[in-house]
Order: C-alpha cells, then structure tokens, then sequence
C-alpha cells in the first residue's frame, strides 16, 4: 500500500492507501471483460495513458480501481489511490507529488462538482502525470461530460483517454458472486436461495451484500443454516415484509 506525504503540508499525512485484500481476480467480470483487459493493459503501461470508468453505485468500480492498485503494486509500481469522495475535504496540495506515481486510481469523479479548487488541482495532475509517463485510472457515476464540473478544461483532460461503462451483472452472476461471498463465512448459500433473495430483496450488489451480512449474524446467533424459511422469518417475506433499508 502507498502512503504519500505531500510537500507543501508535510505537517500533515494525508491516506492515498487502498484495500489489500480487493483483487482484480476477485471481481466478477459478466459483461465487463473490455473493462477488465483496458484496465490490466493501463497496469502494464501498454495502452493509452488513461482511463475513465463509469456507472452507477453498486456496479464494483471502487474494487475495480483498489484491484489495480494491488496489481500495480505486485508489479513493483508506485501507486495512489485519491478517494475523491473524502479527498474534497482535504487541502488541494495534498494532491502535490502524486504525479510521481507510476498510477493514481481516482475515485468518485463526481465528487469534484462544486469544488473549483480540486477540479484544478486534478487538471494540473493529469497534465503533470502525463508529462512524467505516470498513468491515471479514474472512476464515476457519470460521464465526464455530464457530471457538471465547473472547469472544461478538466473535463476535456477526462475524455482524452478511454471511458468505459460497467455493465450490471447478470443474476446469474449476482448470485455465483453472493454464494462465493458466503462460502468465504463458512455459509452455504443454496441455488434456491440466492434465486429467491434475488427476486425479493435489494438486487444491487452492496444490497445484498448488507443482507448477507445480516443473515450470518442471524445464523451464527441462532445455530441454523441458511434456508427461504429462515430468511423470511429474518427478513420478512419480501420488500413488503421486511424493515430493512431499500
């Protein structure tokens, strides 16, 4: 992992570190094999300088940008990872020397709308990235075109290189990636099951990861295995039934 201390606040150390244990190997690819190789080839320095991911919330980017940041690592790389989304409250030189890196995942794009300063600070860093041969792997809800950034000179610098859409799994994979979630707590999760979660529940991805969690802490406390009967006695029977967040 990278920790960078920047060079105009070296008073203070500002977290560009990423999950350790997120993988590209672990990300359940469905319809997003083109993501995946850009991605792989951007790691490798062997495609274009940079590439932009959108989609909406639940689809995987932020696993997808943290993967990199371990395969990068594992290839002896230096790396960063901005999290856009708490980065906005930090001071703008905290992005000061991360044009060093040989990647920089930038997270949450756009978290950048309403902060002039940051959307200045990332246009001089894509620019300063370019200039040493650093590579820039950046994520959003949206297009670079329709997240509503003050500066178009920074959205013109997003649309240089590759943008990619993620695709929503399929609910084959949604349930092969909610059952090998499950095996990974010692649960076993039944075609039946992921079947009928699938149909009743949330479908997005953190969604049902939520509604594991509640499960193995139900099944843990009550000594029982995962069955539909267990489930809607937990979670009640369906949308309509159950308390929980939608």
């Amino acid at each position: 992992m990278s920790r960078i201390m920047p060079g105009r606040t070296s008073q203070l150390a500002f977290d560009f570190a990423w999950d350790a244990h997120l993988s590209l190997e672990d990300f359940r690819t469905g319809a997003n094999g083109e993501v995946l190789e850009a991605i792989r080839a951007l790691c490798a320095g062997s495609s274009a300088a940079s590439v932009y991911l959108f989609g909406g919330r639940g689809l995987g980017k932020t696993h997808l940008l943290q993967g990199a940041c371990r395969l990068a690592s594992e290839q002896g790389q230096t790396v960063a990872y901005l999290p856009l989304r708490r980065a906005v409250a930090w001071p703008v030189q905290a992005a000061e020397g991360l044009e060093r890196m040989d990647l920089v995942a930038v997270d949450d794009a756009q978290a950048l709308r309403g902060h002039r300063a940051w959307q200045e600070a990332l246009f001089h860093l894509y620019n300063r990235l370019r200039e040493q041969g650093g590579r820039l792997l950046l994520a959003g809800e949206l297009r670079p075109a329709e997240l509503g950034l003050e500066l178009a000179d920074l959205v013109s610098r997003l649309q240089w290189g590759l943008t990619l859409r993620l695709q929503e799994l399929d609910d084959a994979d949604k349930a092969a990636l909610l059952s090998r979630r499950a095996a990974g707590r010692g649960l076993e999760l039944s075609e039946e099951l992921g079947a009928y979660l699938l149909a009743h529940y949330r479908r997005d991805m953190p969604g049902l990861f939520a509604l594991l969690d509640r499960l193995d802490a139900a099944s843990l406390a009550e000594q029982r295995r995962l069955t539909v009967p267990f489930v809607k006695q937990v979670l009640g029977d369906g949308r309509e039934g159950w308390s929980g967040p939608l």
